[in-house]
């Protein structure tokens, strides 16, 4: 029996990849509003971002999210994210 392909995403801080599970998605809806996407299948613009909290403390600071999502995110979002760890 073939293994299953496991899915690798990037996470945009550290720039190493990782099985999709130990990332979280932050989504740039159409409408130009930032969630938190828990079930990885939202539309919009997706980053990832790895479950430490250390790594979502430099994307706050060097504002590599916004960038990569180019739109200005809110520090509840962060927060939402650092209670995600």
């Amino acid at each position: 029996m073939a293994m299953k392909k496991i899915p690798m995403r990037t996470c945009v801080v550290t720039k190493e990849k990782y099985p999709k599970k130990e990332l979280i998605r932050v989504v740039r809806t159409p409408e130009g509003t930032v969630i938190v996407d828990l079930t990885g299948k939202s539309n919009g613009r997706g980053a990832y971002v790895k479950k430490d909290k250390e790594v979502i403390e430099k994307a706050r600071k060097s504002k590599i999210l916004e960038r990569a999502l180019e739109v200005v995110i809110e520090d509840k979002i962060y927060d939402e994210l650092e209670q995600m760890c």
